[in-house]
């Protein structure tokens, strides 16, 4: 069973940055594309960022495009996500997945127990 560990969560004023890292347990997290997700209080589970199994090719809602640019390390099993410009609106749990490229929920296998991004204004 895959397991994907996020970091890189905190809190941080309005305009700033972080970089979001999710490490995956085994090595088959080359094989597969990884998507990042994001839960606001009292809100569903949106799309932010995919990215597939090469690294060639990437998407991402229209919310965070141009703020945000998904990257990975297949030799280190590891995904990241760096946002920049961020906005009280970005605030969430941010979660990361394992499995085909899109940005539908379904589209992932395994997911990450997230963590916490906190944007002050």
């Amino acid at each position: 069973q895959v397991q994907l560990v996020e970091s890189g969560g905190g809190l941080v004023q309005a305009g700033g940055s972080l970089r979001l890292s999710c490490a995956a347990s085994e090595r088959t997290f080359n094989d597969y594309a990884m998507g990042w997700f994001r839960q606001a209080p009292g809100k569903d589970r949106e799309f932010v960022a995919t990215i597939n199994w090469s690294g060639f090719s990437t998407y991402y809602a229209d919310s965070v495009k141009g703020r945000f640019t998904i990257a990975r390390a297949n030799a280190k099993n590891t995904g990241y996500l760096q946002m920049n410009s961020l906005k009280p609106e970005d605030t969430a749990v941010y979660f990361c997945a394992m499995g085909s490229f899109g940005s539908m929920r379904d589209a992932y296998d395994y997911w990450g127990q997230g963590t916490q991004v906190t944007v002050s204004s």
